[in-house]
């Protein structure tokens, strides 16, 4: 066992489920008054419900067996014959690869609950996740981790940005549209902020932890780790510039807001590349990942009838698009020799590029096409939102009666 690459991926694991509460608090102070509690159980709950249904099958689905380059199988159900003590390529136990990857298990499906905060019930959202992780994620997981198709062809996603922000901001989109309106939106109403220093909080506990979510991703402490250490902090910070500057200039004044999603654009822009890019790769992709999505949230969601209310899809799934396409672009063999192929603008053609936008497209749509199938699958016997005066007064109202089970 490697003792300082095994230290490094225990802090790294820590620091990726510090990201759950720091989105509970990120989500919770953006969104509004009458639903901040009922915003952050619906994150923070992911912590437990993830980490059960990992060790019950996500790990064996995601990483043990293959079906057709699509998803392992279940045969290390409760991890059933796994060598928790063998080491992997880095040296570290088997059980610590286990735990690293169970924490991105918990921090995606938190992702897309922002989308739908203030109107979706409770019991629809955990059955939902279930079914999302055993028929999304974990296939995912396995197609672009582990033996799967996607890593056959050569596609690369260095920390998650197909299999992490894809997935949960198409779902996102998905959820919005299928849950409907809130009323607020209908009627151009701009809900207010319940507490900007809680959204600043939880934007620094993301930023954080995002070190463990990408450096840690090069499972060992060498050179590539401090590269994504460098690239996710120029990418996030060129990514918070352009978004305040387009804010100025558009709107006449910087927001904290604005300036806490642009940081997150950032974060989640380089996911895909941070191990593969240069300082200048990761300077540009948190530039145009910012641009993508302030036009996205502030020209193009309305337009659309998209009420994704706390712009899951809108800073997730563009990012993550944006992110995972511009990897085949700057991607660059100099920085990490062990990918096969230079992006197209270090003289590696076409190919690269084409596989990373082939990821993007079928990311994409088996999100979208999946979630779909599962919502409308589950409210056949579950309801899907809540009633219209619960919307009304708020899903933190039955915090202390006993009728609340609209919670529920």
């Amino acid at each position: 066992m490697n003792t300082a690459n095994t230290l490094f991926l225990i802090l790294s694991s820590v620091l990726v489920l510090f990201m759950t509460p720091g989105l509970a608090f990120f989500y919770g102070g953006l969104g509004d008054k009458k639903n901040v509690v009922n915003t952050m159980l619906s994150v923070f709950i992911m912590c437990g419900l993830a980490i059960v249904m990992w060790i019950i099958c996500g790990y064996s689905l995601s990483f043990v067996g293959d079906f057709a380059g699509i998803v392992g199988n279940f045969s290390a159900f409760l991890l059933h014959g796994v060598k928790l003590t063998a080491l992997t390529a880095t040296k570290i136990p088997t059980s610590l690869y286990l735990i690293f990857q169970m924490m991105f298990a918990v921090i995606t499906p938190a992702l897309f609950v922002g989308a739908v905060v203030g109107r979706i019930r409770f019991k629809f959202l955990l059955v939902f996740t279930v079914l999302w992780s055993i028929f999304i994620y974990y296939p995912l997981v396995h197609m672009v981790w582990a033996n799967g198709f996607l890593a056959k062809l050569g596609v690369i996603d260095f920390a998650g940005g197909t299999v992490v922000h894809i997935d949960a901001g198409v779902t996102a989109l998905v959820l919005a549209y299928c849950v409907g309106q809130r009323a607020s939106f209908r009627k151009g109403v701009e809900e207010k902020h319940y507490n900007l220093p809680w959204a600043l909080l939880g934007t620094s506990i993301l930023w954080i932890g995002w070190y463990g979510f990408n450096a840690g991703s090069a499972l060992a402490t060498d050179q590539i780790a401090v590269q994504a250490v460098l690239t996710t902090t120029v990418a996030t910070a060129s990514s918070m510039i352009t978004w305040m500057l387009v804010e100025m200039a558009f709107k006449g004044k910087a927001s904290l807001a604005g300036v806490c999603n642009g940081t997150l654009c950032g974060l989640v822009g380089i996911t895909p590349a941070t191990g593969y890019v240069t300082v200048a790769g990761a300077f540009w992709i948190g530039l145009i990942s910012a641009l993508a999505s302030y036009f996205f949230v502030n020209k193009i969601k309305h337009r659309i009838g998209l009420d994704d209310a706390l712009d899951a899809f809108g800073c997730h799934g563009v990012c993550g698009i944006v992110g995972s396409i511009l990897t085949g672009l700057f991607a660059s063999r100099a920085v990490n020799p062990s990918i096969a192929l230079d992006g197209l603008f270090y003289g590696g053609g076409f190919k690269l590029f084409g596989t990373q936008l082939f990821a993007t497209i079928f990311a994409i749509l088996f999100a979208a096409v999946i979630s779909f199938a599962i919502v409308k699958l589950l409210k056949w016997w579950l309801p899907m939102r809540v009633a219209a005066e619960e919307e009304r007064d708020g899903l933190d109202q039955g915090e202390h009666s006993e009728d609340a089970d609209y919670l529920m």
